[in-house]
């Protein structure tokens, strides 16, 4: 499978490193990406610069498989998420390109624990998934498939507003320095 990634910092790099462990064509995009979208498309870009990514290829965009990892965080104040409180960034970038399949993934891993595979160096990494696409969730833990991460089905894209919540929660634990940015939240399953 070949799946872009727009972002190439931390989160992007340790998302990416990742699948190509499990044997995936990794193609890694800036702003102004020009090629063509592989069969999925990772969202590892701040909330605020989702926009501008959907409306350059929203048509491309139709069908594929479309992870948002962005955590919707008011990063001025850490105090607050920037999408309505009924809602989440996964809702409304479903809304913006209502042909893709939007699953809510990897926004409740810190990319260290993306990248050694483990969560404070004790517990296996587990990636919390949400769609309303059987389809997306299964074709994204296939694409990890060997990578070392599991993936558990966290329920349909409402439940992204739950994931987010707790993404916000770990970055101003974190940002405090209350945990370390290696740790976070094991799922136990």
């Amino acid at each position: 499978m070949e799946i872009t990634i727009f972002g190439k910092g931390n989160m992007g790099k340790a998302i990416g490193g990742n699948f190509e462990k499990a044997g995936q064509k990794v193609v890694y995009a800036g702003h102004d990406f020009k090629g063509t979208l592989g069969d999925m498309v990772v969202l590892a870009v701040p909330y605020g610069a989702v926009d501008s990514i959907l409306e350059a290829h929203k048509e491309e965009l139709a069908g594929k498989v479309l992870v948002d990892i962005t955590n919707p965080v008011n990063f001025s104040t850490f105090d607050e998420l920037v999408v309505p409180a009924d809602s989440s960034a996964a809702d409304e970038i479903q809304k913006k390109v209502p042909a893709s399949l939007v699953v809510k993934a990897f926004n409740t891993n810190f990319a260290a624990v993306l990248a050694s595979g483990r969560v404070g160096e004790k517990e296996p990494t587990v990636v919390l998934a949400a769609s309303d696409s059987a389809e997306a969730k299964t074709a994204l833990a296939e694409a990890l498939k060997g990578s070392g991460l599991s993936v558990v089905d966290a329920g349909s894209l409402k439940r992204a507003r739950e994931l987010e919540a707790m993404g916000f929660l770990q970055i101003s634990l974190a940002a405090r320095e209350k945990i370390s940015w290696t740790g976070g939240f094991a799922v136990i399953h």
